[in-house]
C-alpha cells in the first residue's frame, strides 16, 4: 500500500497514485500527499490503476480531496480504475460529483 504524488512543472496539475488497498490505513498518507499542494484553477488526478480494493473510508478521503481542490478552484479526476472499483464509485454516485475517465 502506498501513495505517490507528482506535480507538473507549471503547478496546474497533480497526480496521486494509489497502489494496493485504498482503505483507512492510508488516511494519514493520503492527506499528507495533497495537504501542502495548491493547484490553482487546475486538476488533481487520482490514478487508481494500481488500486486493488477501495472501501467507504477511501470514498470519504476522496471527498476531502475534492473539498481541498475546490478551495483552490480546482477539480478532481479519477482515472485508471478497474470495473469493480468503477461499480463502487457508481453505486456511491461519485460519477455525478467527480470527473471519471
Amino acid at each position: 500500500m502506498s501513495i505517490s504524488m507528482t506535480v507538473n512543472s507549471d503547478n496546474k496539475a497533480a497526480t496521486m497514485k494509489v497502489i494496493g488497498r485504498f482503505d483507512f490505513s492510508l488516511h494519514n498518507d493520503f492527506r499528507k500527499a495533497y495537504k501542502d499542494i495548491s493547484i490553482n484553477a487546475g486538476q488533481y488526478v487520482v490514478d487508481l490503476s494500481g488500486t486493488e480494493y477501495l472501501d467507504s473510508s477511501a470514498l470519504g478521503m476522496l471527498l476531502l480531496l475534492k473539498e481541498h481542490a475546490e478551495s483552490h478552484s480546482s477539480q478532481v479526476k479519477l482515472t485508471g480504475y478497474s470495473d469493480e472499483i468503477k461499480e463502487i464509485l457508481t453505486i456511491a454516485s461519485f460519477d455525478k460529483i467527480f470527473t471519471l475517465g
